[in-house]
């Protein structure tokens, strides 16, 4: 006799089938594991033996084959011990094999037989969910599980709750559905002194989902509103959580409050290799560009990141996802991010100031910007420079607008944005502004007569590619949204070509054409 109970195993995105079959029969004692178990698969063997004993069990003196179907699949991570545990039970008459078959189990066992959380329990309930399957897995995961729609979830704390479950001696009580709605702590905007033209910047990129890039000095302030700009950005709706917070399952992030309900911020290390930063590896995770999707990802000392690093996020930058081609795996992720950064104008951070600059300025300056491929700029929206604090700025009064102030105007622009795009019923869907493109985008942000020459003259004297013209028409339509002016006009134009990368030997075109 052949016991089987169902789980999965992962690649990326996917959940795929695997069928735990367990054998006893007759010759030597042995317990083995096949199908391409990896390590942690392999040691399931000690921790299912000792959870077992610490319930009082022992398995059998019999050779113990398990078998993880199909075998040609590497089966990766500690999820598998809950079904081999199962199966076991089964196959010694402890739990009726009939009653375990309609479920899909994973979970990690501890030596004393309690479950312990494991990644992609969100992924495995709706896979389970579309295969009219019931759903295993441990009770601090039980609320992440029940987002997956109408189907049974057992969620015990330990292996004896849940044969006694089987039993009838105990009744497991079905999770709910938790959702961390408590919003972040974030630092105020009102407490960065001077800056204005910095803070606009900020607004705008929040309120459209535009790339931005801050230069400036150290001690400028731009780390500061980095960090704040979460802080502006609204809620995700419960089918940005959903997405959102598949990708964190499958990395181990999503916590015991269930859902993430806000936008995710990442700000790794510029020391991030390229898998740290969009994925891969051995496994082909997903990196810190995936789990910032729909939310930000912070890139401080642009510069001092691995050049492959940084031209590894051209193609996410424009197609919102990555795709991780390894020789054993081929997978997809998404990767909706708003990419913010910031730099020193140059190593020694202080070109302006002849008491601070060095000796090689100004070659300095280019041979540190030319770090940045032209492509990866082109891919920013919203260039601003941020100067040094003016002392008397930093002895002036805290400014009026708070955080929550520009947020309720930075959540009135995207619903206006929501509302625009809904109807077009795209797949992907289109949030914001910063993803609109094509015909689609000239027919929402065409500007006015003035707005049209104005842009046009620009293109040609400040050289812009296809793509920044059609960024600077993002742009303008978001400047437009928040001025809650239905038609994009020439003072919307303007002020987004103020935030373009104006380079050596192009023309000042804002200085030599008034608005």
């Amino acid at each position: 006799m052949v016991a089987r109970i169902n789980t999965v195993a992962f690649q990326g995105f996917e959940a795929m089938d695997v069928d735990v079959q367990v054998q006893m029969s007759s010759g030597l004692p042995a317990f083995n594991i096949v199908g391409l178990p990896d390590k942690a698969v392999a040691e399931s063997r000690e921790r299912v033996r000792a959870a077992l004993t610490a319930m009082g069990l022992s398995l059998p003196p019999k050779r113990i084959i398990i078998n993880l179907s199909p075998a040609d699949i590497t089966k990766e991570g500690s999820h598998f011990d809950l079904p081999i545990a199962l199966g076991l039970l089964a196959a010694m008459g402890v739990l009726p094999a009939d009653d375990i078959a309609g479920y899909m189990a994973l979970g990690e066992l501890g030596l004393d037989g309690a479950l312990a959380p494991v990644a992609g329990v969100l992924c495995a309930a709706i896979h389970a969910n579309q295969r009219a399957l019931g759903l295993i897995c441990p009770a601090a995961q039980g609320g992440e599980a029940a987002w997956a729609g109408e189907l049974e979830i057992l969620a015990p704390l330990n292996l004896i709750s849940l044969i006694n479950h089987f039993k009838g001696t105990q009744a497991l009580t079905p999770p709910g559905a938790t959702l961390s709605a408590e919003r972040p702590s974030y630092p105020d905007l009102s407490e960065i002194k001077g800056q204005e033209s910095a803070k606009r910047a900020l607004e705008i990129a929040a309120a459209g989902g535009h790339n931005l890039l801050m230069v400036g000095p150290p001690g400028a302030g731009k780390s500061m509103l980095a960090a704040r700009l979460p802080g502006l950005l609204p809620a995700l709706d419960p089918s940005e959580a959903l997405e959102v917070s598949m990708i964190h399952s499958l990395s181990g992030g999503l916590g015991r409050d269930g859902l993430i309900s806000w936008r995710p911020f990442r700000d790794p290390h510029h020391s991030a290799s390229v898998a740290a930063l969009v994925g891969g590896g051995a496994k082909a995770r997903p990196g810190e560009a995936s789990l910032a999707h729909l939310g930000v990802l912070f890139l401080d000392e642009l510069p001092e990141f691995q050049r492959g690093a940084l031209e590894a996020l051209r193609q996410p930058l424009e197609t919102g996802r990555i795709s991780v081609a390894r020789a054993n795996a081929h997978v997809t992720y998404p990767a909706r991010i708003q990419l913010v950064a910031a730099m020193n104008p140059c190593r020694c951070g202080n070109p302006n100031d002849e008491t601070l600059a060095c000796a090689r300025f100004p070659k300095c300056v280019r041979d540190y910007q030319s770090k940045i491929s032209g492509p990866l700029f082109d891919r920013i929206d919203l260039h601003v420079e941020v100067p040094a604090v003016n002392p008397a700025d930093m002895s002036a009064p805290p400014p009026a607008e708070s955080s929550s102030k520009i947020a309720i105007r930075i959540e009135t622009a995207r619903a206006k944005q929501k509302d625009r795009y809904a109807v077009l019923d795209a797949n992907p869907p289109i949030r914001t502004n910063a993803e609109a493109d094509g015909k689609l985008l000239e027919d929402v942000a065409a500007p006015d007569e003035g707005g049209r020459r104005l842009l046009t003259e620009a293109a040609e004297r400040m050289r812009l590619s296809a793509r920044g013209y059609h960024r600077v028409l993002r742009v303008a339509r978001t400047i437009a949204d928040l001025d809650e002016c239905a038609d994009v006009k020439r003072i919307h134009i303007a002020e987004a070509l103020s935030y373009r990368r104006i380079v050596p030997g192009q023309s000042a075109i804002l200085m030599e054409s008034p608005i």
